[in-house]
């Protein structure tokens, strides 16, 4: 059998490996709460009231910040903020006819399916414009028939190419 002391020694050493086990493994959860709080929120205040909650209270103070701790990281809201954005400028890239609200291509002058009018060619370079614009952002040229500002009476009265054509 063993005697009192030997089995008091033995009973001494188990728990203090027992206490530095639980001492080491508060510490970790300690260390773990704030490197996983540092990610998943910029709120000093927070970060601090969580460090707090498990040191003082240990097991349930983990239970604690699992429950109230924010779900996702930064880097997991930002990804998904990435994409949500992502998933916008598709929808919002995404030209539809305004006569059938079909999905048409951005250099199709005319839709295939109901023939609406959806471009028109700058008469000078030939590139696309929209149908309101009133001057081709390519090339600075005014659209036919719209008004010209700061022309001379000179200018304003000389004749254009359509009515030398007429003339002849």
């Amino acid at each position: 059998m063993l005697n009192p002391t030997t089995l008091n020694s033995i009973l001494l050493a188990l728990s203090a490996w027992g206490s530095a086990f639980l001492v080491a493994l508060w510490l970790s959860l300690i260390f773990w709460t704030i490197r996983d709080i540092r990610g998943r929120t910029a709120d000093n205040l927070l970060r601090t009231l969580a460090a707090l909650v498990v040191a003082g209270l240990f097991l349930p103070g983990l239970v604690i910040y699992f429950i109230l701790r924010p779900a996702r990281t930064l880097e997991e809201e930002y990804q998904q903020s990435l994409e949500e954005e992502s998933l916008l400028r598709a929808i919002e890239e995404r030209q539809l006819c305004p006569g059938c609200s079909r999905q048409v291509e951005r250099t199709w002058l005319v839709c295939p399916d109901c023939q609406t009018r959806l471009k028109k060619a700058c008469h000078h370079c030939g590139k696309l414009m929209e149908l309101h614009w009133n001057i081709c952002p390519h090339c600075a040229t005014p659209s036919p028939g719209m008004r010209k500002e700061g022309l001379t009476m000179d200018e304003a009265l000389r004749p254009t190419p359509a009515d030398i054509l007429d003339e002849e």
